[in-house]
This record gives structure tokens, sequence and C-alpha cells, in this order.
């Protein structure tokens, strides 16, 4: 009987043992924003490969280990630049995010800072392997990260003009390393900077409150909600500028040119949500945006496949 009560007790010590190093990994996970850089990681890959580098064949492109390492180094900023974020917000997110706090709470917070030191001393190793320029390009990204972290989260529209320009930072690495300058990508970064800047500021109007109540100004806790949402409501117009000029002045064709042309309506369906007054309407608003930044991916990767066939 007591051997039978001890198996049960060891078998009951190793399920929660094994538990909980699970949620320790999951919370690491969630913490580095894994998902996140693993979806910007595929998303610098297809504009690398389609949309900057158009000259080189896949061949060259696989065995170009400078541009791995380029994409290596930006996916390790990214881990630790959510790390580092996630330290300094972490009583926010206790609010805002509590399943995630929950989660995040079997690793102690020291543990996240030595994940963070050893994932930007790898990126900038690897960095200064591949070159001078490469590494003083990711010691200006590491700085800014932990500089928006610490400080610029907190100022009134500096916070979402440097959100949303650490994001596309790597993008505008590989633009300057494969020298592609035309006025089509311009067009199409303009485009992704306004519609990732419309998703934070929706965003934040989600935690205005609790924003409020930790120091950081925001737009929708700096200006009335009538003027928070015509600001949100004029950036999704000038979004839809943007894409007709992509459509009109840029010979845009195939997937792209659907895209382009199918995102005024879901613009519109946007601007139509963002003018609720309900949270839920946000919320759809926000994934909607989302999920359409996550389709020009797909439909560039689509359109790019087309023109090598």
């Amino acid at each position: 009987m007591n051997s039978e009560k001890e198996t049960f007790q060891q078998k009951n010590f190793v399920s929660k043992s094994l538990f909980y190093r699970f949620s320790q990994f999951v919370g690491f996970l969630l913490g580095a924003r894994f998902f996140v850089a693993a979806l910007l990681t595929f998303a610098l890959y297809v504009s690398t490969f389609f949309l900057f580098n158009q000259d080189e064949n896949f061949r060259n492109f696989v065995f170009d280990f400078k541009v791995h390492g380029i994409i290596f180094c930006t996916v390790l900023s990214i881990l630790a630049g959510g790390i580092i974020n996630q330290f300094y917000d972490f009583e926010k997110d206790h609010i805002v995010k509590p399943f995630r706090t929950r989660i995040q709470s079997f690793i102690k917070q020291k543990y996240f800072l030595y994940a963070y030191l050893l994932l930007t001393v790898i990126s900038l190793a690897v960095a200064c392997l591949i070159s001078y320029r490469v590494f003083i390009f990711f010691v200006i990204y590491q700085f800014f990260m932990w500089f928006y972290s610490h400080k610029l989260s907190r100022i009134l529209i500096l916070n979402n003009l440097t959100f949303i320009s650490l994001t596309l930072y790597p993008f505008f690495g590989m633009m300057v390393y494969y020298e592609t300058f035309s006025k089509e990508v311009l067009l199409m970064a303009i485009f992704l900077f306004l519609i990732l800047l419309c998703i934070d500021i929706v965003k934040d109007t989600l935690t205005k409150s609790v924003d409020k109540a930790f120091g950081y100004d925001t737009i929708p806790n700096s200006f009335d909600y009538k003027t928070s949402q015509w600001i949100i409501v004029f950036l999704m117009l000038l979004t839809m500028a943007v894409s007709m000029k992509l459509i009109s002045k840029t010979g845009i064709s195939g997937f792209m040119s659907f895209y382009f042309s199918s995102g005024l309506f879901v613009f519109i369906l946007c601007i139509y949500y963002t003018l609720d007054y309900t949270k839920k309407s946000k919320l759809i608003a926000i994934n909607i945006l989302r999920i359409w930044v996550f389709i020009g991916i797909i439909s560039m990767l689509l359109n790019g496949i087309v023109g090598k066939l």
C-alpha cells in the first residue's frame, strides 16, 4: 500500500515538474515575443528575395550567408527587444495581459535579463564577424530598442513613431544592403508604416486608462475620444490613398495589385469598426488589420513565385 502511494506521489511530482518546465518554456517564448519574431523573420525572407533582391537566383540567395547572418542577428535582436520591453512594462502587463504575465511568472525576471544580455552579445558578435557596418547597424538597432522601452514608450507620438520605425528598421537595412531604391518600394514602405501605425494607435485606445495610470502619454489619453478617432480615420484614409497611388503609378500587377485594390474595402470596413464606441469593435479592427498585413506578405510571396517562374 505504501509503495503504491509512493509511486503515485513520484508520478505526481514528475508531472508537476514537467508542467512547471513547460510553463517556463512558454513563458520565455511569450516574454521574448518569439511568435512576433518568427513572423518578422518570414516577412524579412519574403521581402528580401522577392522585393529587394529580384535579380539574384534562388541558389545564390540560399548560399548568401551574409544575408542569413544579418537576418539571424535581426531575429536575436527582436527577441532581446521583446524581453527588455516586457521587463519595463511588467507592472502594466499585469493588468493588460494577465494570462501572459501569469505564464511569465514561472521565470524570475533576472533570468529574462540574463537571456537579454546573452541574445544581445551573440547578435553583436555575429554582426561583427560579418562586417563593421553591420555591427554599427545592430548597435544602433539594439540601443534604440532599449531606449524605447526605457524612455520613448512614455512620450506622446514618439512612442508610436519609434515602435513602428523599429519594426521596419531591419527591412530598411535590407533595402540599403541591396541598394533597392524605387518609387514602388518607397510607397510600399509608407503603406506598411501607416497600417502598422493605425494598429498601434487603435491598440492604445484599448489600454487608455492603464496607460494613463502608469504614465504612458499616448494619443487616446492625451486627446479627447473624438479627436483620437479622427486621427485613426485620417491615417486609414491616407493609407488608402497610398494604395491607390501604388496601383495607378507603379504598374504593380498580379497578386499584389489585387491585394492593394481589395485593401480599399478592408480599410472602409476598419473605419466603420473604428468609429464604433465598443471595445469589441476596436479589437475586430485591430485583428482585421493584422490579418491584412499577413495576407500582404503571402501576396508578395505568391507574386514573387509567379514572377520567378
